[in-house]
């Protein structure tokens, strides 16, 4: 069997989930006192995203996908 190599620009957690994730975070304006404070908070704002949200994610990995197997598997810009 051939398999296409990995390429983080078709993983969408890389480019939907982890990005407003990491918006959502940097406007928390707060610090947390540990690791498990910070881990509440994410384990509560993951499903408190509604269903599109996950879907427009996966929507978005298909132009993607097609850019990157246009390319021959090269690293494909946004």
């Amino acid at each position: 069997l051939i398999y296409s190599p990995y390429s983080p620009d078709l993983a969408p957690s890389d480019f939907h989930l982890f990005l407003h994730l990491k918006k959502f975070l940097s406007g928390q304006c707060q610090r947390f006192e540990n690791d498990r404070e910070a881990e509440m908070v994410v384990t509560q704002w993951v499903p408190s995203q509604a269903a599109d949200f996950y879907d427009t994610g996966i929507q978005k990995l298909v132009p993607r996908y097609d850019k990157c197997l246009n390319s021959g598997g090269e690293y494909v810009e946004k």
